[in-house]
């Protein structure tokens, strides 16, 4: 998910004034799973011009990593509002940049697994890293990460770079909490068994899961909850295993070069109101960051629960994410 431009979805709206010619516009940086037709991004467009009397405009990059890339190659000229589809991994490295902002709003109602104090990154929804397998074609998946590191060859999965993909990289921070120094012996046992490492989720989801390239995927505990409340089949499933399962929140932050400060935390606001939050879960197939009650699919309560929640402070991910990277990479061209 590097640099390829998806088409920009632009709505029309009341002028925000009587007799005004244009209305302001909201640039958000987002990624693929959030903006496609079947993602939120739409409903959340037409649901947040319906009270700002503004236009809502997304620039779809291919991965979180991508919209990190893209902050840094444009600067201080970036067009860029608000990023959204960054996550605890890549927090540190975004705050390095030099170009986000305070949000300016108390976050002390979230429904997080986790304790929320950050100043600069707005939670949006949550989940935990799992790999989902095709039920038909693998009826006994592995029920641990050490039984799938030592499975056979023949057993192929998919992964997602870790340089990318907030995916891969929460892959990569959770072998490093079962295994700790040892994970780059691990990747190597594990490497026979990588059919492809693609650049996003979706790539790798869609493209090759889906179409049955391989049995198993790194994707989300929550991944099955689409397939059953949408497609209405129980085929795909998530592993647990008993390790545990790493956590990934999700966040989007207010760009400091903003010429829209007031209207980009309006909508950092709105994400964490109902209209915003009623379509996590079944069109981001994640926890939503509040309380939805009654709201929650309840497919949700058929989802596979992790014996602990593994999670590292985002703090501590930037002082180790370039080893973890480089060690990697040796590891998978021994």
């Amino acid at each position: 998910m590097f640099f390829r431009l998806l088409p920009v979805a632009v709505m029309t709206a009341l002028p925000l004034l009587a007799g005004a010619d244009t209305q302001p516009e909201l640039n958000v940086y987002t990624h693929p799973s959030f903006a496609a037709e079947w993602g939120p991004g739409p409903a959340v467009k037409e649901a947040f011009e319906a009270h700002c009397e503004c236009t809502l405009n997304y620039t779809v990059l291919d991965s979180g990593g991508a919209i990190l890339q893209r902050l840094r190659l444009e600067g201080e000229s970036t067009p860029a509002d608000v990023v959204l589809g960054l996550d605890t991994g890549t927090m540190a490295s975004a705050r390095q940049i030099g170009l986000l902002d305070h949000h300016e709003r108390k976050l002390d109602d979230l429904a997080l697994p986790i304790k929320w104090k950050d100043d600069t990154f707005v939670p949006y929804d949550w989940g935990y890293f799992a790999f989902v397998y095709d039920t038909e074609r693998l009826p006994e998946p592995p029920r641990s990460l050490e039984a799938l590191i030592a499975a056979p060859d023949d057993l192929k999965i998919i992964l997602q770079d870790p340089r990318t993909s907030t995916p891969g990289l929460g892959f990569l921070l959770w072998m490093h909490s079962v295994y700790g120094e040892q994970a780059p012996d691990k990747w190597q046992q594990l490497s026979g068994k990588i059919l492809a490492t693609t650049q996003s989720w979706s790539d790798g989801y869609f493209s090759l899961f889906m179409n049955g390239e391989a049995p198993m995927i790194l994707s989300y505990s929550t991944s099955p909850a689409y397939h059953m409340a949408v497609d209405k089949t129980d085929r795909y499933q998530a592993a647990r295993f008993e390790e545990g399962h790493y956590l990934q929140v999700e966040v989007a932050a207010l760009v400091k070069t903003s010429d829209n400060k007031p209207l980009a935390r309006s909508f950092l606001d709105f994400m964490l109101t109902r209209d915003f939050q009623r379509h996590i879960p079944l069109k981001n197939v994640m926890y939503p960051a509040i309380d939805l009650g009654s709201e929650m699919p309840e497919v949700f309560d058929r989802l596979i629960e992790p014996s602990q929640a593994l999670y590292l402070d985002p703090a501590d991910v930037s002082g180790i994410r370039r080893r973890l990277v480089n060690d990697w990479l040796d590891a998978l061209t021994r």
